[in-house]
């Protein structure tokens, strides 16, 4: 039979599986679901690719804790960014998608902009101008309860002096009593202030509107991402090992903000950074807690978007202080990254504080506490030096080659012959299990799955992942193992 070429290597494989299958007098109905995956089902789904199209991006700056992120809630549609009633939870600039009327955009979050802010609101502050000079417009938000302060002025005069379009936005307008106070926000130069409450979803579909019509259609810089978009890769870690300062040395300038208090980042911040020739798109999340429950508020919210941000990507890069013990922090964001089944990369950072004698621990703590990844990828660097900081691209390449990796049937089933010939499973009820069918059923992460007459022990599944990884490779990248048992046939009588 000629294949059809729109099937998707996955379908052919099920095809050609389904084929040998019936070769060997094997019904797959004869098998139950010893762990519950079909061969053909895909966790991940889907090419890797992301969207490739290039959208326009909007920036929502103004000063702090005048509903900035409640309102982006609203225009997105969903509650994504950090909402708490304390001012100056966000602090870096945050990317989200937005769509309105069939137009898809970009909304970047900014922390408060206030211009004569010093330490760590200093910095949240540049990242609010960094997004501006970014932007293909600029969304200004105001507390319409509170009026324009001396702040909102000096911001509607830097904006002024801006090539972008600039739109103005009157916050908490909850009902019709503050409607006519908006009016007193012409006098910043901005044009027509827009009367919205983020709350209640008053006045965002006009808002939306006159977004779209500032918006170009086409964004001022385009990265030139192809069509098959960026590759995408999260950095995740415990709080203050240094996960913002990597982001901003791979990329060349500050993305994130970054200072000595630990727990900095609150919100994901997603960034497009060219990196050894290839774009990739890096998203910096907020360092996992000990413990879930020690975390409360914002670092709660920021722990469930840390998460997400580990599935949405492709692979994960986990940040370990390379000068510390390892901790039971680093062991727990291993095991999420492990459990979504995404590639992975450990990097060592903060390797220009490592001398000779905690290079020696170092080794003893990988062979006691890091024994069930030994597959992943490692890399010592310095983000404040720039160390080795070359060598990340390389190690993402090759986890992600391994977790798209695919191993053809037959040569599948002719190396597990051998191995079971040379190291049968183990008896288990007075009868050896055979294993008569092995296929390949997913990538990302690869997922294998065993036929076989009986069940076959967790010690045996280990030893054979093992044997995998000698002959194929798959640095970088989880397994997953299913074992289906063929079910016991009534004698006829």
């Amino acid at each position: 039979m000629t294949p059809d070429p729109d099937d998707s290597p996955a379908d052919r494989a099920g095809t050609d599986d389904a084929a040998e299958m019936a070769r060997l007098g094997l019904d797959p109905d004869e098998f139950t679901d010893a762990d519950g995956l079909e061969p053909g089902d895909d966790e991940f789904g889907g090419d890797g690719s992301g969207g490739g199209l290039a959208v326009p991006v909007l920036a929502v700056v103004g000063r702090p804790n005048v509903g900035k992120s409640t309102l982006v809630n609203r225009l997105i549609g969903r509650r994504e960014a950090v909402v708490q009633d304390i001012p100056g939870v966000t602090r870096d600039r945050v990317a989200y998608d937005a769509l309105w009327n069939g137009r898809r955009f970009t909304l970047v979050d900014t922390g408060g902009w206030e211009p004569d802010a010093t330490g760590l609101q200093a910095a949240v502050a540049a990242q609010a101008e960094m997004a501006i000079r970014t932007a293909d417009a600029v969304l200004l938000v105001v507390d319409a309860s509170v009026g324009a302060t001396t702040t909102d002025e000096a911001v509607a005069r830097v904006l002024r002096r801006s090539d972008r379009p600039v739109l103005l936005a009157a916050t908490k307008v909850d009902d019709d009593r503050l409607t006519s106070d908006t009016a007193a926000l012409w006098r910043l130069g901005l044009g027509e202030p827009h009367a919205v409450s983020g709350l209640h979803g008053r006045g965002s579909g006009d808002l939306l509107d006159a977004v779209l019509a500032a918006l170009p259609e086409t964004p001022r810089e385009d990265l030139g991402t192809g069509p098959g978009g960026p590759r995408r890769v999260a950095l995740v870690g415990k709080p203050n090992v240094g996960k913002s300062s990597l982001l901003n040395q791979v990329s060349g300038e500050v993305r994130s903000v970054v200072h000595d208090v630990a727990g900095t980042t609150v919100d994901p911040v997603d960034s497009l950074v060219e990196l050894d020739g290839q774009v990739w798109r890096f998203v910096d999340t907020a360092g996992l807690r000990k413990r879930v429950k020690t975390a409360s508020g914002m670092e709660f919210y920021a722990s469930l978007r840390t998460q997400a941000a580990i599935e949405a990507a492709e692979v994960a890069v986990v940040l370990i202080d390379a000068s510390e013990p390892i901790a039971e922090q680093d062991q727990r964001v291993i095991t999420m990254v492990e459990e979504a089944g995404r590639a992975l990369v450990l990097v060592f950072n903060k390797w220009d504080l490592v001398d000779e004698d905690r290079r020696l621990a170092m080794k003893r703590e990988l062979e006691r506490d890091l024994v069930r990844v030994r597959w992943a990828e490692y890399v010592n660097v310095s983000a404040l030096t720039g160390r080795s900081v070359s060598k990340i691209a390389p190690a993402l390449r090759t986890a992600l080659a391994s977790w798209d990796r695919r191993v053809p049937t037959g040569r599948l089933n002719g190396w597990l012959a051998d191995v079971v010939a040379a190291t049968p499973p183990p008896v288990r009820g007075g009868k050896q299990p055979k294993i008569l069918f092995a296929t390949q059923a997913a990538t990302r992460p690869p997922t294998f799955v065993l036929f076989t007459s009986g069940f076959l022990e967790a010690g045996y599944r280990r030893f054979l992942e093992r044997r995998l990884r000698e002959e194929f490779g798959f640095t970088g990248s989880p397994i997953r193992m299913s074992v289906r048992v063929r079910e016991k046939r009534e004698r006829k009588r």
